[in-house]
């Protein structure tokens, strides 16, 4: 399923490469159409966000009346939950369908040959048979960026134009440990999540105390679980795998929070004018 996503995401990509003529730029339009096919799904976790704040006052109610019973308290929230016309679970898709974009935009970097251009299999593996064979055995860690950049200006077929405001995007960071220029979209990266994640806390926040919910009442509800799991676990994820991929990947990351923190910015104030209206 990932290659297929990844295989998708290509076509878009090398459209907008053929477009711009720059992989950077073309990673950064590609983003922003992700994030504006994502909308829907962001809209809708806002709206279950504000949605489960308004509801922790009964989830107090269920707590102190069932404290003693867990399995009836198990029961009464799942009810409340459908009385509301509120999946305990909905925050889960937009979990899976995160996590699925984030390895098939992985699979996508690590092989733009064979899910961008959608060069021939056949010659992708002669050219890294002959690199093997010059570097007696040695294998790549990724292959195709190999052949970019060795063959690239040899061969039109395999050539990508990685550089971006003087980035190669197809270094990797933990290959490049003497140019500290690579750190530099990862720690802009991390930087954007931080203030992302000071965001959600304080949004959550917010909420909390426009409802007077306490803490052990949030403790039961499993969207605001989920929704903070995710808040930690995502950039904790995204971050290991950026230092070990090619910069193309630490790239759209980094624009996508850029569009995440505008999108929680923009729909927040929307979604209080809609419910002040």
């Amino acid at each position: 399923m990932i290659s297929f996503f990844a295989n998708i995401f290509g076509y878009v990509l090398n459209w907008f490469y053929e477009f711009v003529g720059n992989y950077g730029l073309a990673i950064i339009l590609f983003s922003v159409v992700l994030k504006l096919i994502m909308l829907p799904i962001s809209i809708k976790q806002q709206k279950t966000m504000k949605k489960s704040a308004k509801i922790q006052e009964k989830m107090r109610v269920l707590q102190d009346k069932y404290k003693n019973n867990p399995e009836k308290l198990n029961q009464e929230t799942l009810e409340l939950y459908k009385t509301e016309k509120m999946s305990p679970f909905s925050g889960c898709f937009s979990a899976i369908a995160q996590i699925l974009i984030l390895f098939a935009v992985f699979y996508l970097v690590r092989s733009p040959l064979t899910y961008m251009k959608k060069v021939d299999t056949e010659l992708i593996n002669q050219y890294t048979t002959e690199m093997e064979q010059a570097e007696e055995g040695k294998k790549a860690t990724y292959p195709e960026i190999a052949v970019i950049k060795q063959k690239g200006a040899e061969d039109e077929r395999v050539y990508i134009n990685m550089e971006f405001l003087g980035l190669d995007l197809s270094s990797v960071p933990t290959q490049s440990l003497n140019d500290w220029r690579v750190y530099i979209i990862p720690a802009l990266y991390v930087l954007t999540s931080f203030i992302s994640m000071r965001m959600t806390t304080a949004m959550q926040t917010k909420k909390k105390e426009e409802s007077g919910e306490s803490k052990e009442a949030n403790e039961l509800d499993a969207v605001a679980q989920a929704n903070k799991s995710m808040s930690y676990i995502m950039p904790i994820m995204s971050v290991s795998i950026a230092i070990i991929a090619p910069l193309g990947l630490a790239l759209y990351w980094l624009i996508s929070n850029l569009l995440m923190i505008v999108e929680r910015m923009v729909l927040n104030r929307f979604l209080k004018n809609e419910e002040e209206a």
